[in-house]
């Protein structure tokens, strides 16, 4: 079977989309992986599929997988790319608030050009059984043991789980810091997190500006995480540390994000990129090939 497929990235956080607006979505979890290697397959961090939508509200739904397989609530740099496909494809026009339906249910996306996009991300939740997150009491900062170290973390979803971390509270200079490769991969698959989390360190810089790097489950070190870029800047504004907009620059490029606070949404506004459309040979057991 050979799979049609385009190959995008929102600032270096790369993906593969389908077009599955006229059929069911054709891959299993083994396929998924073997699409998702960078030597034998294409390679992405997330998969995403456009499909028709569930709920009527909606101009169109949007499934996502991670690289292993796994499916994601949540993916903003994903949603960007989705908006700027729908647009070339013709089914999505500049300047209008649309609906579109993600895992994690409604987004609004508004293409403020062919290859920019802006969208709500809806409101973060800080309640502990919302994120998941084995905790007590919602709180700006929660203690964690991870790989023996006690780290302090900010815990939010952003329709999928973030531990932040602010490198000041691990007293190390910048996120090139060595120790961030062990504690990414740990926070990451930390038992206090039920479904796992995406582990981002942030750096402040100013009160308008961030550094941040992410680690995702299910995908790993990667060069952009648009609701890590949200979830960072959520738990710093409620801390008191950050205003109401922020650029925070990540590895792959920089995003906009606005939140005015409690009972509003988060808006996330940036770029979305075309790479290359293809083919790819779909593997009937692709585990058979695996060693």
């Amino acid at each position: 079977m050979l799979l049609r497929f385009s190959k995008m990235h929102g600032i270096g956080n790369d993906f593969v989309v389908l077009d599955c607006r006229h059929g069911g979505f054709p891959l299993d979890r083994a396929q998924i992986r073997a699409l998702a290697d960078r030597h034998t397959g294409v390679g992405f961090d997330q998969l995403l599929s456009v499909e028709p939508a569930r709920d009527p509200a909606c101009a169109f739904y949007y499934g996502i997988w991670n690289a292993d397989g796994t499916p994601s609530g949540q993916c903003g740099n994903g949603v960007r790319c989705v908006a700027a496909w729908l647009h070339r494809a013709g089914a999505l026009p500049l300047g209008d608030n649309v609906l579109i339906e993600s895992p994690s249910g409604p987004v609004t996306v508004r293409l403020l050009g062919a290859n920019e996009v802006t969208v709500d991300m809806g409101e973060p939740l800080f309640e502990p059984a919302r994120i998941p997150f084995s905790a007590g009491q919602a709180a700006d900062r929660y203690r964690i043991e991870v790989g023996g170290d006690a780290l302090e973390i900010g815990a939010v979803s952003m329709g999928n789980p973030h531990a932040v971390v602010s490198i000041s509270d691990l007293a190390i200079p910048d996120l090139a810091a060595a120790e961030l490769q062990r504690l990414g991969p740990q926070l990451s698959g930390h038992k206090r997190f039920p479904q796992g989390a995406n582990a981002g360190f942030v750096q402040w810089l100013d009160r308008g500006h961030l550094r941040l790097r992410v680690h995702e489950r299910g995908a790993g070190w990667t060069q952009a995480c648009g609701t890590g870029a949200c979830a960072a800047m959520a738990v710093l504004h409620r801390r008191g540390e950050v205003d109401d907009r922020v650029q925070v620059a990540l590895p792959g490029g920089t995003l906009r994000i606005d939140w005015a606070g409690p009972g509003r949404p988060v808006w996330m506004t940036g770029p979305a990129a075309f790479v290359f459309e293809g083919e790819w040979t779909v593997p009937a057991d692709p585990d058979e090939d695996s060693g």
